[in-house]
């Protein structure tokens, strides 16, 4: 029998690799199909990975921290007596250099996996690449730079620094490591004029550990914002019958009805009446999703997640609360699984908890369309000609114009602000 392929796995549509945080299983221990033998982390969460087939760890081929393409084979699970495969890497994924290139080698004549980067700069300094061991399974840039820090003196590392005489005499008396400066003069020389003068140097300002989900989220959001042509809709609508029937749903359920369960409940009914903003941009297509799965944006310590109520639009209301107070504490709690992240077709964020009246979210990619919610909030409104204070709410919907059209996106808000204003014709 083959041995079974452990693979980094696929945690949302638009993603191309995962970091494993962690193997919670060694290489040679004995696994069971269902538990867990790895944390691999997202834009959105850090999930722990469950081994697809009992048997034996072997072959691990992922360190903790190696950011890995989805579906690259990082270990085995093996029967008694089996041996891992010989991998046979992607032609792109072997050395990620350039075709042509001829990889350096040790001076045993053994190939050394080392990025062009990485090789101009041990070029440059005079470095033995075979002399350098790699936190992954090639040589980084950051790798040699930690060589030389170790190994080369900074008399050294200021000889190798392009810099002017004068460059140097001013650096040195400032106390400035020449190495440490961005040179403006040829091939990017350090000359007198890129050294601070006396007096000019800032005090060094403190700065924010960010975790590896917050940088993942920071990335996911520019890549977004960058890419997507975003268009907003927004629209002003009545909540008194939404309020009234929260009311009335908590004592019928005895359940913590909120507001955000009643509005996956009413997303979930206009998205079934208007399937194109139930829509996805993937590679220059627009694919209808055949679900409806709305995300909750979340805010965590770490950063933001979007657990996803799946199937929604067939869920009771009661359902909806009780999946999204499990979500809520597997969040808070950084328990969130695998499957409670995958599959989101919709997202809802609303900051109406917070006081917000209005704002626009950035798509939460390859969803077509984002939900923003804000606050509710009595306003004087004209009811039948007349001034009346009313409880209001502010809806902003984000939509990728790849994706959906103008037209299109305001039938699903139109439908969507008529089942806020009279949630009643759900029963219709």
């Amino acid at each position: 029998m083959l041995a079974t392929k452990v693979i980094m796995p696929v945690l949302g549509m638009a993603q191309d690799t995962g970091k494993l945080i962690s193997w919670l299983k060694k290489e040679g221990e004995a696994v069971v199909e269902g538990e867990p033998i790895m944390e691999v982390e997202t834009d959105k969460a850090t999930v722990e990975i469950e081994a697809t087939a009992s048997g034996t760890l072997g072959g691990v081929l992922a360190n903790a921290g190696d950011d890995v393409p989805v579906g690259q084979v990082i270990a085995w699970i093996l029967e008694p007596g089996e041996s891992p495969p010989v991998l046979t890497l992607p032609k792109k994924a072997s050395l990620d250099v350039d075709p042509g290139v001829i990889p350096p080698a040790d001076a045993k004549g053994i190939a050394v996996a080392a990025t062009p980067v990485a090789q101009k700069i041990a070029a440059d300094h005079g470095v033995d690449l075979a002399m350098i061991k790699p936190d992954g399974g090639r040589i980084q840039k950051a790798d040699v730079l930690a060589y030389i820090e170790t190994h080369h003196n900074k008399v050294e590392i200021a000889r190798l620094s392009p810099a002017s005489p004068k460059a140097r005499r001013l650096a040195a008396e400032q106390g400035i490591d020449i190495a440490s400066l961005t040179g403006s003069g040829p091939e990017g020389a350090v000359i007198a004029t890129d050294v601070p003068a006396v007096g000019a140097r800032k005090p060094q300002q403190s700065s924010l550990t960010l975790s590896g989900i917050w940088q993942r989220m920071a990335e996911r959001v520019t890549q977004s914002w960058t890419s997507a042509p975003h268009f907003y809709l927004v629209r002003e609508v009545n909540a008194s019958r939404l309020a009234a029937w929260r009311m009335r749903a908590k004592e019928l359920t005895g359940k913590r009805i909120t507001y955000t369960d009643l509005l996956v409940k009413l997303v979930a009914a206009a998205l079934v009446q208007h399937p194109q903003a139930n829509a996805a941009w993937i590679q220059g297509e627009v694919f209808l999703n055949d679900e409806i799965n709305i995300g909750l944006a979340m805010a965590v310590d770490d950063g933001l997640t979007v657990p996803v109520v799946h199937r929604a639009d067939q869920l009771s209301l009661s359902q909806i609360a009780d999946r999204r107070e499990e979500l809520v504490k597997l969040a808070q709690s950084g328990k969130l699984r695998l499957e409670d992240l995958q599959g989101g077709t919709f997202t809802i964020s609303n900051l109406g908890m917070y006081g917000v009246d209005i704002f626009n979210a950035v798509l939460n990619p390859p969803q077509a369309a984002i939900l923003a919610v804000g606050r509710i909030a009595e306003r004087v409104v004209p009811v039948n000609g007349k001034p009346d204070v009313q409880p209001m709410m502010v809806l902003s919907v984000s939509y990728d114009h790849r994706a959906i059209d103008g037209a299109r996106g305001a039938q699903f808000l139109e439908a969507l602000a008529n089942l806020i204003e009279e949630p009643l014709t759900l029963l219709s």
